[in-house]
């Protein structure tokens, strides 16, 4: 298959709604990569290996040599925010990365100065901002996006574009009519319909663009039938949703080791702490309320109670966040585990985990932006499930259970890039290094 993936020549536009604390320190951190001052740790595209073949074959490229990815030297950052400032000013307020670095890489930060953004203040009541696109309709709002994006691609010579979302989480929202085909959709946008988030236009204007669309935050965005239905149309890959960075990371990596070893789960409390922008939106219980199904639904879908009732059954699952901000963008986590063994006799685990929210962020969305611009070059449209990897609440086919282990998700990213390049597929099962032995006996 691997002959049908088009180059990847030219420059890549990643454009990030949203260029606070995680979009900048991602292209921060790319450009002091680039200036050999850092290394890209965290990013499977740049960093990660991948077996092929046998075990006996030793081949165990990187990533980055194995498929066709854009080169960092040929990436072009630009976004859009509520606030004016340029990308070195808007990492200096974040506070993630120390300003011996970001003055390292100014002159490049200085340059990337937002386009005004789409924001609409009852969906995300925390935030208010001035930079802010005025038009009658919010079909007026996705051409002004449409035209943002073809003038950056323009101005900057890029050949191809992509978009991650890196916004706030927005307010709750339930599937409802607006959302069912392209047709409600556009009519929703001519008439201003309430059920059409900030987020779901900046995805209407990539997807119809034909720009892969990848979402960063628990909103719905593009996990709705019409901009599904849209991305088939346009041969445009999307994703998401909901960056899984701290203490999910930690639920996918903790719950699967669980419930491989056939060990029972009473009680799972998270508590969290943080102070950045993200925090502070998250505070209102509307936003929340988001982010909290996302989060709540890993478990479930890791243990399904369902079918083990025995050791799952009653598993009582809280998730608590509270803005703080003395913590700024390092958020500390907190989980408390009680488990079950033999004859049912009780254990506990107890996880602290200090971790900095953008600094694990942040590569997710460089191998995000790389993937799905090679998934389009590949002919790879509509929601790539290979890139569950990266997310808290993977979208799916509809009627599909998200796989949340990130064991097999990781399984399935490696076979799917195996499988473009027309490498054997990986099962794991070993048998025929022991069949020459099993002849003998």
């Amino acid at each position: 298959m691997h002959n049908t993936i088009e180059k990847a020549e030219g420059k890549l536009g990643i454009l990030t709604p949203g260029l606070g604390a995680v979009a900048t320190t991602l292209i921060a951190g790319v450009e002091a990569v680039k200036k050999n001052l850092a290394q890209p740790v965290g990013s499977l595209t740049q960093m990660g290996n991948i077996r092929l073949g046998k075990r006996t074959e030793n081949r165990n490229p990187k990533i980055k040599d194995f498929v066709p990815l854009a080169d960092l030297n040929d990436i072009v950052f630009g976004g859009w925010d509520v606030y004016n400032d340029n990308v070195f000013e808007a990492a200096l307020k974040a506070k993630v990365i120390e300003p011996m670095m970001l003055h390292a890489v100014k002159s490049e930060l200085e340059a990337i100065k937002p386009m005004k953004a789409v924001f609409d203040r009852s969906y995300v009541s925390n935030l208010d901002g001035d930079h802010i696109k005025q038009a009658a309709t919010k079909a007026d709002l996705a051409q002004m996006v449409m035209d943002d994006i073809e003038n950056f691609k323009e101005a900057n010579d890029c050949s191809r574009m992509v978009l991650v979302w890196c916004g706030s989480t927005e307010i709750y929202l339930e599937p409802s009519a607006a959302h069912e085909t392209i047709e409600s959709f556009e009519e929703g946008l001519r008439n201003n319909n309430p059920a059409i988030a900030p987020s779901m236009i900046y995805a209407y204007a990539a997807i119809k663009l034909g720009v892969p669309f990848m979402n960063g935050a628990p909103n719905l965005t593009c996990d709705i039938p019409a901009l599904i239905e849209l991305a088939k149309q346009t041969n445009t890959p999307i994703g998401g949703k909901d960056f899984k960075t701290g203490q999910t990371l930690m639920k996918t990596i903790l719950a699967p080791g669980l419930q491989a070893r056939a060990l029972g789960v009473k009680g799972w409390f998270s508590s969290n702490i943080l102070g950045n922008r993200d925090g502070y939106v998250l505070d209102h219980p509307d936003n929340f309320k988001t982010k909290e199904v996302s989060k709540l639904s890993v478990l479930e879908d890791i243990f399904q109670p369902e079918t083990n009732p025995e050791l799952y059954g009653d598993i009582y699952h809280k998730v608590r966040i509270n803005y703080y901000p003395p913590a700024g963008d390092n958020k500390e986590s907190w989980d408390n585990i009680d488990i079950f063994g033999w004859m049912g006799y009780q254990m506990q685990i107890k996880v602290n985990f200090l971790c900095r929210d953008s600094i694990l962020a942040a590569p997710l969305v460089l191998d995000l932006a790389l993937f799905s611009d090679l998934a389009k070059r590949a002919g790879m449209s509509g929601i790539q499930e290979w890139l569950s990897f990266y997310f808290k609440s993977p979208q799916t086919a509809p009627g599909l259970h998200p796989e949340h282990d990130i064991f097999k998700q990781l399984i399935k990213l490696q076979n799917t890039l195996r499988h473009l390049m027309g490498e054997d597929l990986i099962t794991h099962l070993g048998l025929e290094y022991y069949e020459d032995l099993t002849e003998v006996l």
